[in-house]
C-alpha cells in the first residue's frame, strides 16, 4: 500500500501517513467547508492500513494549530475508528496531540478528546512551534 501524502492548505492540514514506519501525521489548520469530504480518503486508508495483519503498533501525532466544529466531529470520527480497530486487531495505537503551551484552547480540546478515547493511548504533549 503506498503512503497518503496531502499538502496542506490555508484551511487543510498536512497529512501524512506512512505505511513503513506506522506513522501517521496530521498538522496544519483545518478548517475547510467540507470537512467530510476532506477527511473521507483519509480514513479509508486508515481503515484498509489498520486491517493489515502483523500491524501492531501505530503512532499518530496530531498538531493541529486551530479547527473549526466540523474538524473536531472528524476528529471523534477518528478515534471511533482507531478504537475500532484496537478492538478487532488487538493492536497498540497511540495518539500524541501536540499543542502550544501559550495556546490553552488547544490544551483543552486535546483532553476534550482524551476523554473519549478508552483504548487508544493518549499523550498530550506540549511543545513550542518552530
Amino acid at each position: 500500500m503506498d503512503d497518503l501524502i496531502i499538502e496542506k492548505t490555508a484551511s487543510s492540514p498536512e497529512i501524512h501517513f506512512s505505511q513503513g514506519h506506522n506513522g501517521l501525521l496530521i498538522k496544519g489548520k483545518s478548517y475547510m467547508e467540507n470537512s467530510a469530504q476532506f477527511y473521507g480518503p483519509v480514513f479509508d486508508w486508515l481503515e484498509r492500513h489498520l486491517c493489515e495483519d502483523g500491524l501492531k503498533n501505530i503512532e499518530i501525532n496530531m498538531e493541529i494549530i486551530y479547527f473549526n466544529s466540523s474538524s473536531f466531529k472528524m476528529f471523534l470520527n477518528l478515534f471511533e475508528l482507531l478504537e475500532n480497530a484496537i478492538t478487532r486487531n488487538q493492536c497498540d495505537i497511540c495518539v500524541n496531540w501536540r499543542y502550544d503551551p501559550v495556546n490553552r484552547m488547544a490544551m483543552e480540546y486535546g483532553e476534550e478528546l482524551q476523554e473519549e478515547v478508552k483504548l487508544v493511548k493518549f499523550n498530550l504533549v506540549p511543545h513550542t512551534p518552530a
